[in-house]
């Protein structure tokens, strides 16, 4: 019986954790807008939480921490996206392009501060950790999320450009690694430069810089 109390308190514990961590990212897209996360402070994320800075680093101990879990929960998105609906090739590579261009779109802020920071030399060397109660309640309706494995940016562009290459929508002569850097390069650089130059929309000037980059390949 004491097992069983302690295993229940246990997955209430784990199950708070997941809501207050998965709040925390919620708020601070809200709160940053289309400023730099660098103008948010902790004590407004805390606010509006209703938590104590002391609680906030407890699950984040760096503010940063907050950019590399939106972009871990935005690789599990895609992950389920891409196991519901299955894409390959030049479509999974286009599709990436597409989502990220989405997003900054509607929160500038966070995706132009990821950016900035994951050129930081003091950043992070891993991804943040994603536990299984968060993606639980990210996918309620997905049975088995636990079971999705999350893949990085560049782990995704790594198989879709074998994939083209196998389906010779890729012609040229070139490694997978050496596509993989190239299209990572893209990726983030036409986040730097769509905010530089103030372009809109910026899915059209996503979609085609890959075009033009996929069509130097064929």
């Amino acid at each position: 019986m004491y097992y069983f109390r302690s295993k229940n308190a246990m997955s209430l514990r784990k199950e708070k954790a997941a809501r207050l961590k998965l709040a925390v990212l919620d708020h601070t897209i809200r709160l940053i807008g289309k400023k730099s996360f660098d103008d948010l402070y902790v004590e407004e994320i805390c606010a509006k939480v209703k938590i104590s800075k002391v609680t906030l680093f407890k699950y984040f101990p760096q503010k940063e921490d907050i950019l590399l879990y939106f972009f871990r929960v935005w690789c599990l998105k895609r992950a389920v996206e891409f196991r519901d609906k299955p894409k390959e090739g030049v479509a999974g590579i286009t599709y990436l392009f597409d989502k990220l261009a989405e997003d900054c779109e509607s929160h500038p802020g966070i995706v132009l501060s990821l950016v900035a920071y994951l050129a930081d030399l003091k950043r992070a060397p891993k991804p943040f950790p994603l536990k299984v109660e968060e993606k639980k309640f990210l996918f309620p309706d997905v049975k088995d999320i636990h079971l999705v494995e999350i893949q990085s940016v560049d782990q995704m562009f790594e198989k879709f450009a074998l994939e083209a290459i196998f389906k010779k929508e890729i012609t040229k002569s070139a490694s997978t690694r050496d596509l993989t850097n190239l299209l990572t390069t893209i990726f983030y650089g036409s986040v730097v430069t769509a905010h530089i130059q103030q372009l809109s929309p910026v899915k059209f000037f996503f979609r085609k810089n890959v075009e033009m980059v996929l069509k130097g390949l064929q």
